[in-house]
């Protein structure tokens, strides 16, 4: 079974200080509110862990800030719409697909040709691990002329343009590739702001790019800062030092203006994933007995304080379709007892619920009989041991359309023997026989029907235990107009974004 992609941890800037948001250098000189738009303070809480790579979860850091961008992009009902590509259409059974590029520019001055595009998704196709979006997906691309660019999949694949509005496929211009299959992506992209200046994994900079084709934005660059302590963020919201402040905690949301708070419903679950490849929850009994043990509406209630409700599988109530498809999990093994086995369960700070999660979960386990240390780190801190395969379980936040908009490409990525996100190192001829079935349906309804199934046989194994479906709550300053915090969890700032 191939591994998990394995990321470069890093280190994530802890309580966020006074004046962190201040403006130094040429690259903030517009932070003042003037007719030439003020710049955005925006709190994340998540430091990017592969330099910026766009090939693994940094993309979504490119996305959020306005950075990157694909040939389509998804809109709020989850349907492809254009994006670097004004139109397409499939040939060749659904193998091949032509996109027609609209005018636009890199920003390093080029333009955005049929061959800047093909190089650039075949370079996303020859990483190693490939993203998450080419789960078991062999692509190729090329100039059929100026503006016009063919992508081919080996097999029918109905999906491509969903698929290409993942931000892992971003295009960049030609000079951001080199050989070793790096990407530097500064001064390169082509969405609305330029990132111009990398602090570390502390903070970003980024300025206006004034030649976007989708019009000038109307602030005048961001500052960026990664703030891994969640009420340090809320802090920033409060003292006037963020204008913007990501995954807020449910805890601190009753002492901030209630005309900041924004609640997104969200495809995204809290999980217990276990390690089916080694050590206790390699037995399926014990996976059993860690899900019977296990109380979610606990965890909606206590952790979550009323912002998530407890789990009716993996797709959640974002996603209306899936309540009245759902197939019950079959071929469950029996639950046998724990007799004080040891495990180990990690959770990652950046979510603040996440470790009390883990808490209420140790709790419901040692009751069970289990014997449970918990190992609580910043997500770039935990992120290389998780993707190695060194803990007995991990608590863990997925947005289950992050990565396509279609169901089964997340199922194909998370659970299948090769899937690149395979927390649970699970390698089941079921489910990837049912994952299959369902890559290769053509209809949406019929796509969705499919990836229930293969979600009840994923749930049978106990690889997985859902815990919560969440709400997204951000923090938004009342002089900010034009915020863009979404379901997908990809769009944050964008040309109309000010104050």
């Amino acid at each position: 079974m191939r591994t998990p992609r394995r990321l470069i941890a890093g280190l994530f800037v802890l309580p966020l200080l006074s004046g962190c948001f201040a403006s130094s250098g040429a690259d903030a000189s517009a932070d003042s509110r003037s007719g030439d738009g003020a710049r955005l303070r925006v709190a994340l809480p998540f430091a990017p862990t592969e330099n910026y790579s766009p090939y693994g979860q940094d993309a979504m850091l490119l996305s959020r800030l306005g950075v990157a961008e694909g040939l389509t992009k998804l809109d709020a009902n989850g349907t492809a719409v254009p994006a670097l590509a004004e139109s397409w259409s499939s040939e060749n059974g659904g193998r091949s697909w032509v996109f027609t590029l609209r005018d636009a520019r890199f920003q390093d001055g080029g333009t955005v040709t049929a061959r800047a595009v093909a190089a650039a998704l075949t370079a996303a196709g020859k990483a190693d691990p490939a993203p998450s979006a080419l789960s078991g997906v062999k692509l190729t691309a090329a100039a059929q002329d100026d503006k016009r660019v063919r992508v081919s999949t080996a097999e029918a694949d109905p999906v491509l343009p969903l698929r290409l509005s993942n931000p892992s496929l971003a295009v960049f211009a030609p000079k951001a590739y080199d050989k070793k299959g790096t990407v530097n992506v500064v001064g390169t992209a082509t969405g609305p702001f330029e990132l111009t200046r990398i602090d570390g994994d502390t903070a970003a900079t980024l300025n206006r790019f004034d030649d976007y084709w989708g019009g000038r934005a109307q602030a005048s660059g961001i500052t960026a800062r990664f703030i891994s302590d969640g009420t340090a963020r809320a802090n920033a919201l409060r003292t006037g030092e963020a204008d913007i402040a990501e995954s807020l905690p449910v805890a601190q949301v009753a002492s901030l203006d209630k005309d900041e708070i924004h609640e997104v419903d969200t495809a995204r679950n809290t999980s217990l994933y276990l390690n089916t490849k080694s050590g206790a929850f390699n037995d399926a009994g014990l996976r059993a007995a860690a899900r019977e043990a296990i109380g979610t509406s606990v965890i909606a209630k206590g952790a979550y304080e009323g912002y998530a409700v407890p789990a009716q599988g993996l797709f959640g109530p974002a996603l209306p379709w899936a309540a009245g498809k759902r197939v019950e999990p079959a071929g469950r093994a029996r639950a046998t007892g724990p007799d004080g086995e040891r495990i180990t369960i990690a959770a990652y700070s950046d979510r603040p619920e996440l470790p009390e999660v883990a808490q209420i979960l140790q709790q419901q386990l040692q009751k069970a009989g289990f014997e449970v240390k918990l190992e609580v780190r910043t997500y770039a801190r935990l992120e290389g041991d998780m993707m190695a395969g060194k803990f007995d379980a991990v608590v863990y936040g997925r947005n289950m359309m992050l990565d396509t908009g279609d169901p089964v490409t997340v199922l194909a990525s998370d659970y299948t023997c090769d899937g690149s996100n395979n927390l649970s190192f699970l390698c089941d001829g079921n489910v990837d026989k049912l994952v299959a079935a369902a890559q290769a349906e053509s209809g949406t309804a019929e796509r969705q029907d499919a990836a229930l199934k293969a979600e009840a046989a994923i749930l049978g194994t106990d690889a997985v235990i859902p815990l919560v479906h969440l709400k997204l709550v951000a923090g938004i300053a009342t002089s900010v107009q034009g915020a863009l915090p979404d379901p997908y969890e990809r769009t944050l700032i964008g040309t109309g974004t000010r104050r």
